[in-house]
């Protein structure tokens, strides 16, 4: 469920509400009554926590693999051609 910012246009209070998104819209102040409440645009605010894909897929570069073994012997690979 969302977390909905609310502001007062007569006293000032301010509150975050917890709302579903089908919830009819705040409009009773709960500081003075008045119905002057008006939700705030404001970002959303949110953490991904947890082992999840987001927490674990490309935190590290993977090594690149080891070139194999000259089989040949013939000095056609990198380790051969060193020597």
């Amino acid at each position: 469920m969302p977390i909905y910012e609310y502001r007062c246009e007569s006293c000032g209070f301010q509150k975050e509400h917890l709302q579903k998104m089908s919830d009819p819209q705040l409009t009773t102040c709960p500081e003075c009554n008045k119905e002057s409440y008006s939700k705030q645009l404001s970002a959303a605010g949110f953490q991904l926590k947890g082992s999840g894909w987001y927490a674990t897929d490309f935190k590290g570069g993977s090594k690149p693999a080891a070139s194999p073994p000259c089989q040949t012997g013939e000095g056609s690979c990198s380790s051969c051609v060193a020597n």
